[in-house]
């Protein structure tokens, strides 16, 4: 025995075991038996079985009869009210089971719209920077317009200068070879 009260106690050994419930398993027990009560079909199968107990014990032979009439079918009022006294918790425990699905579909949700917001913010920074760098990029006419300067730049001054280029042909003729 266990001394001081910070100390646990040693474990016993039991020699029958308790009954271990899986609660996963009897939960989906559970949920099929409340997504049954909840069908047309069960309204129907009870209402066959309610009409099949008032008619036998109304018009079956008198010796055959469980449950009077005369005493309000009690015996069918206790049935219905077995059955809605499990079915109730069973109900609530399906929507229970229900509502912890609904909130961690509801989490991953949450997680998965984070992520795209992450995802949607780095594609928006990274077309901003493309967008900066594509204007500090020479663009093909950019170029073409540059060279055209130079060429109108080189054809004025050995228009202006002829004796100090003479290698560089006019345009149009080609250069004499020698």
């Amino acid at each position: 025995m266990a001394e001081r009260l910070d100390t646990p106690l040693e474990t016993r050994r039991r020699f029958i075991r308790k009954p271990q419930l899986d609660e996963d398993a009897s939960g989906k027990i559970s949920e099929s038996i409340a997504r049954f009560l909840g069908t047309p079909r069960f309204i129907i199968y009870l209402t066959l079985f309610c009409l099949v107990w008032i008619a036998w014990n109304v018009w079956a032979p008198a010796d055959l009869r469980f449950d009077k009439a005369a005493n309000g079918f009690t015996a069918l009022t206790l049935m219905l009210s077995l059955q809605a006294s499990y079915a109730a918790p069973l109900i609530l425990l399906a929507q229970n089971r229900q509502t912890d699905r609904d909130r961690v579909q509801a989490e991953q949700d949450r997680q998965r719209s984070e992520r795209n917001l992450a995802d949607t913010e780095f594609l928006a920074r990274e077309m901003a920077a493309l967008r900066i760098a594509l204007s500090e990029v020479a663009t093909r006419d950019f170029v073409r317009s540059e060279l055209r300067n130079m060429l109108e730049d080189l054809t004025a001054e050995r228009e202006a200068e002829p004796e100090k280029h003479p290698e560089v042909p006019e345009r149009g003729r080609k250069a004499p070879r020698g």
